[in-house]
């Protein structure tokens, strides 16, 4: 297995071309996207049919008494109006999602293979490889904390969203909804810059330490670069 090869492929290939795109107007991640991708509207709920309850029952989860979804059905709410929620941003954050896992696995390979070349013993060439697993360790750790933003996303809109249904009368919260999708543009580019830069880190330090790495024993004299 070579970490080399391994890291520098993604570096130089798919992600690359994805982070130069995003400077063309085209590109579901440029800025020119969030005048249009917003919808502030409160939509009317369709109401449910209504039917005989025959016999109560302990519900399932997001299941109602007849039989049918409650996932859709808003009747229980107290505002019980319909928002809709921004798909743009949510194929963004699939694709950001899919490239952090690609950095989280190609994370664990090369923390195998440094892993498989660790001799038994204490000397200075198992010192640079544990660093090295240090470094690679808080790189997935990075990749799994920008996986996360999705989440974030999700729950600080969901409570904007609450606020324009309760109050459809203040401006500012439309404004608010606007303004927060168009920063999650952003934050999608410079996460893809992120995750270069992570790359970037772990391929320079691999490349440097890559003789004391694959063989831990021949120089205890040496540094860690």
């Amino acid at each position: 297995m070579s970490s080399k090869v391994t890291l520098d492929k993604k570096l130089k290939s798919e992600l690359d071309k994805l982070i130069e795109s995003t400077r063309e107007t085209t590109s579901p991640f440029h800025l020119s996207n969030a005048s249009h991708i917003t919808d502030t509207a409160v939509y009317v709920q369709p109401s449910a049919s209504a039917q005989p309850e025959t016999k109560k029952r302990k519900l399932g989860s997001g299941e109602a008494a007849n039989g049918t979804s409650t996932l859709d059905d808003a009747s229980y709410a107290k505002y019980p109006g319909k928002m809709v929620g921004n798909k743009h941003t949510a194929a963004l954050h699939e694709q950001l999602k899919r490239e952090c896992e690609i950095l989280a696995e190609n994370c664990d390979k090369v923390k195998l293979w440094i892993n498989l070349s660790m001799p038994s013993g204490d000397n200075f060439g198992v010192q640079i490889q544990e660093d090295c697993l240090s470094e690679i360790h808080r790189s997935q750790e990075s990749a799994y904390n920008l996986r996360d933003a999705a989440r974030q996303d999700y729950l600080t809109r969901a409570k904007i969203c609450s606020k324009i249904m309760k109050y459809p009368h203040l401006e500012d919260y439309a404004l608010a909804l606007k303004e927060h999708d168009e920063k999650q543009l952003y934050i999608a580019r410079q996460n893809l810059y992120d995750l270069r830069s992570i790359y970037a880190v772990l391929t320079d330090m691999l490349h440097k330490n890559i003789e004391k790495i694959r063989t831990p024993k021949g120089n205890n004299s040496s540094t860690m670069y």
